[in-house]
């Protein structure tokens, strides 16, 4: 816990027991917790720890969340008493809590005709406030398996959570889940990548491959944003169909230019539902896979020789430099060389706009980091155990990808420019349109 934590929580149990106090739901013996707490404030100053297993919060937690139910069973029994129903203490009941302070172990009172409902701490309620559970879901998403998670609280807290609860806890994110991939989109973008990735999961006690659908898109502000995220058995251009089918009925109107592999019908299903969009075939796909198939010691150079090609001034320029490249590596690579003259005509497609607006599109970092940042997390998951726990650890990563897109592309005001004179008519801008414009903004 850093020095701002831990004053953080000294300030926490100070002003706890002032609330406590006023309520007046604590025991007579306020003065020994009152001097508990100057006591966790000197250990504080001699640099121990607050929160943990060994920390000193937990206990002064218990006395107090004790103390607050016993008063709200007092208010309970008075008010029975008062609608004239007889009712009392009835002996006492444990219960083991869950907080990120550490376990907290109750021992609290019960009434005999069963109808206290406690507020502070429900009924089968396991841990006290969101603190811990936003550290679960915090770590899940950040790539740690549940058995780490479970050895990291154990360390830490001396918490014994099993891999069920853990599951229980993340699940929280569903809601959220659902309610992100259903919500209201733009009506325009201006340039989408539609890309799938593929991930080993548990299916009927069979390991099987799942395709995840992403799309990514640039909104008319110059910001990234993750359109949605789908799953299927495998790709193919009729899933393509239905996802942008769904885009579709959550608003959006318009893509001005849209970026596709070359999976056969792709194009056809984009015509259907946004006839003006104007398909490009993605050169960081023809990239990513020339490399599958050049070795290791060979990609530095082919890839020298091969930004000649795709970052040419004009399509003269770059079909001179293709078959400069055919002769210095056709040999060696014939296949590769073939798939870009066979796909030439659909890749070239990004040389009839201006430079800014190319740059985008052959530009690899919008795409394939946000590949690299889902593969960097996601690759200790050899096997996810279903569909939904695949889903559900996706959109977390991606959550805490999408919060770092604070700012607009690169060069935007100008791109934007571009944009609206290429695309006259269907794109249009704000006249006070900066390149420092934020999402937040926007």
């Amino acid at each position: 816990m850093s020095s701002k934590e831990k004053r953080k929580s000294a300030f926490f149990v100070l002003n706890t027991l002032k609330m406590a106090k006023k309520s007046e739901k604590l025991p007579p013996d306020l003065t020994e917790l009152e001097l508990f707490a100057r006591q966790a404030a000197e250990r504080l100053k001699a640099g121990e720890e607050l929160s943990g297993k060994d920390g000193i919060l937990a206990p002064l937690i218990k006395r107090i969340v004790e103390a607050s139910l016993e008063g709200e069973l007092d208010a309970h029994l008075a008010e029975k008493k008062a609608q004239g129903q007889s009712n009392r203490r009835n002996g006492k009941t444990s219960k083991r809590l869950r907080t990120e302070y550490g376990p907290v172990n109750l021992e609290t009172s019960r009434d005999r005709a069963g109808t206290f409902e406690p507020e502070l701490v429900k009924k089968r309620q396991v841990s006290l406030g969101k603190g811990l559970d936003d550290k679960i879901i915090s770590m899940y998403s950040r790539g740690m398996s549940y058995d780490d998670i479970r050895s990291h609280l154990e360390d830490l807290y001396g918490l014994e959570i099993s891999k069920g609860q853990l599951s229980h806890i993340t699940d929280r994110v569903l809601p959220l889940l659902d309610e992100w991939r259903t919500r209201r989109l733009e009506k325009i973008y201006a340039l989408v990548w539609m890309d799938a990735i593929h991930y080993k999961v548990r299916h009927e006690g069979r390991i099987v491959s799942r395709a995840v659908y992403c799309v990514l898109a640039i909104d008319r502000h110059g910001m990234k944003d993750l359109l949605g995220l789908y799953v299927s058995e495998n790709e193919g251009a009729k899933f393509w169909l239905q996802v942008l089918t769904d885009l579709q009925n959550r608003g959006v109107e318009d893509m001005l230019i849209a970026c596709i592999d070359n999976l056969k019908g792709f194009s056809e299903a984009i015509e259907s539902i946004f006839p003006k969009t104007e398909v490009q075939l993605c050169v960081v796909h023809q990239i990513r896979n020339s490399l599958r198939y050049v070795i290791s010691e060979d990609q530095k150079p082919f890839l020298k020789d091969l930004k000649k090609v795709y970052q040419a001034t004009n399509k003269d320029s770059a079909e001179f430099n293709l078959d400069e490249l055919e002769k210095k590596w056709g040999e060696k690579y014939p296949v590769v060389i073939l798939s870009w003259r066979n796909n030439w005509d659909l890749l070239s497609q990004y040389f009839k706009y201006p430079d800014q607006i190319r740059r985008i599109i052959y530009t690899t970092n919008t795409v394939e980091g946000f590949n690299r940042q889902l593969r960097k997390t996601t690759k200790s998951k050899a096997v996810m155990p279903s569909e939904r726990a695949l889903m559900k650890l996706l959109f977390l990563v991606s959550q805490n990808i999408m919060a770092k897109w604070t700012s607009p592309i690169p060069k935007w005001a100008l791109v934007v420019q571009q944009l609206a004179i290429h695309f006259e008519g269907r794109f249009e801008i704000d006249l006070d349109i900066h390149g420092s414009k934020t999402r937040k903004e926007a």
